[in-house]
């Protein structure tokens, strides 16, 4: 059995929310960098530079790339052997989110009641904790700060076996079209297949945190990625729809087993600034 101290989760998640929005990932620039050298679209290109100035200012200077910075989602992996000493795990996740948007001087974005009072919390807790329990002895977090922008216009659409491959394919293209310039493209869309309701949902949300760079182990949903990214890419929507080739930067996929008689498929964007940041205690 592993000691992690929960003051160390507590730092540790500090840096990750100062991190995450102010440093975009390297594999963000790269693609950036990417497309604004092949998209065929005068306005795309210029588009795309901007944001990679944009990036490098807010590196530089420690100030947020986006001035939504988000509902604090964070995933953790929870080793089986690891023994949180000194404190509650979750608590000591909100407080890393509390001092790094109120010391890293973050928007708070986190009202506490959705539909009356509509509160804001003024220190962006509590954060949105997906958990699963790992085997081995480390603890590792991950921290995808998630705006409004994006966030609204996510998709869960209940289909069925027999609607199959076309189906999830217009599911999705109708979920992007919907979206068009309003979740600040171009986007990295998270897809999640199977599970139930529920479970496609959070599919759909790893998904949208993964690099750029990663691809789904299994070579047929790796493939079905790529089909998708092309499909996205074709509306022509472009960077902050503008027009070109680069609607999408990347589509990841994730699936989990579901009913017979079920074929969840949701979808969820992350806008340009597409922020996560991670750590392994």
């Amino acid at each position: 059995m592993r000691e992690i101290q929960a003051s160390a989760i507590t730092e540790a998640v500090r840096k990750l929310a100062i991190q995450a929005c102010c440093s975009l990932p390297q594999d963000v620039k790269d693609a950036f960098k990417k497309n604004s050298e092949s998209d065929p679209s005068p306005a795309a290109r210029s588009i795309l530079q901007k944001l990679m100035k944009n990036a490098e200012i807010a590196d530089s200077e420690q100030m947020p790339i986006c001035q939504d910075t988000g509902l604090a989602v964070v995933f953790v992996d929870l080793g089986q052997d690891v023994h949180i000493a000194g404190g509650d795990m979750n608590e000591a996740i909100h407080e890393g989110i509390r001092q790094g948007y109120v010391g890293g001087y973050l928007r708070k974005s986190c009202v506490a009641e959705p539909l009356f009072d509509r509160i804001n919390t003024k220190d962006n807790t509590p954060a949105i904790i997906h958990v699963r329990i790992v085997p081995g002895d480390k603890l590792s977090i991950k921290l995808a700060p998630k705006g409004a922008g994006s966030e609204n216009k996510s998709m869960l659409k209940m289909l069925v076996p027999a609607d199959g491959i076309k189906g999830v394919k217009e599911a999705i293209l109708d979920a992007i079209l919907h979206a068009g310039p309003n979740s600040c493209p171009p986007m990295v869309v998270g897809v999640g297949l199977g599970g139930n309701m529920e479970v496609a949902c959070l599919c759909a949300k790893r998904a949208a945190a993964r690099d750029i760079d990663s691809h789904n182990p299994d070579p047929r949903y790796a493939a079905f990625e790529e089909e998708l990214l092309e499909m996205i890419n074709n509306t022509g929507i472009g960077p902050q729809g503008l027009g070109g080739t680069t609607t999408a930067l990347k589509v990841n996929v994730e699936w989990a087993p579901t009913h017979i008689a079920s074929l969840p498929v949701a979808v969820n964007i992350n806008c340009h600034a597409a922020r996560h940041a991670g750590v392994e205690l």
